[in-house]
């Protein structure tokens, strides 16, 4: 088991917190032949290996909105040889945004092979063959500020959290501080209390979903 890398804000991010870190080399990513833009998602961040699934943390303890989680990865993980990872978004339970149509309670992001980042195209056909739906995408294309404004644009930062922006071409994850890179809204987080101690909302799922 292994823990999903943390994602750097954007310097204009207004939603960085204080043990947030700042992205401080855009070179790669305004480099980038092509980059994908996709939605930020606000939900627990869950890897499936080949013997099961885990929250960003490995040694996350119990919590009863994962059953649900843990049943799917006992579908995906089979799949996997014990080289690769899933990572994605689990959003079965409400955190500061709610969901009332999603494809599934898991979103994947990245596909990764020992410590390798995929490249994009190569990851959406990987989660095709496993049956994993993808977080959506916004925008493709060149790394830019008018990029940046029109992905802005295509959101509602009342109801969506924000964005990730990641190199399309496979990367190291030892370069994940200067390959991928977030833009989080302000005031993202509405409650002092934290979800896992919370009362259980459930988000919800598009018909035959």
């Amino acid at each position: 088991m292994k823990k999903y890398g943390r994602t750097f804000h954007l310097p204009i991010s207004l939603g960085v917190g204080s043990d947030d870190k700042i992205i401080q080399d855009l070179t790669h990513l305004r480099g980038a032949k092509e980059v994908v833009f996709t939605e930020k998602m606000d939900g627990e961040n869950t890897t499936i290996f080949a013997g099961g699934c885990h929250a960003r943390s490995p040694d996350s303890g119990y919590h009863a909105s994962r059953d649900w989680m843990k049943a799917y990865a006992a579908g995906v993980s089979p799949g996997l040889s014990v080289n690769e990872r899933i990572v994605g978004e689990y959003l079965f339970a409400k955190h500061s945004v709610a969901y009332d149509d999603l494809p599934s309670y898991f979103l994947g992001f990245a596909w990764i092979i020992d410590n390798k980042v995929q490249g994009w195209d190569e990851t959406l056909g990987r989660f095709e063959e496993l049956g994993v739906k993808p977080v959506p995408v916004l925008q493709r294309g060149r790394f830019d500020d008018a990029a940046i404004k029109s992905v802005l644009d295509l959101l509602d930062l009342e109801t969506q959290e924000g964005f990730v922006v990641r190199s399309a071409s496979p990367f190291l994850e030892a370069d994940m501080a200067t390959h991928i890179a977030k833009y989080v809204r302000e005031g993202h987080v509405q409650s002092d209390l934290h979800w896992t101690k919370a009362q259980i909302v459930k988000n919800g799922l598009r018909p035959n979903s």
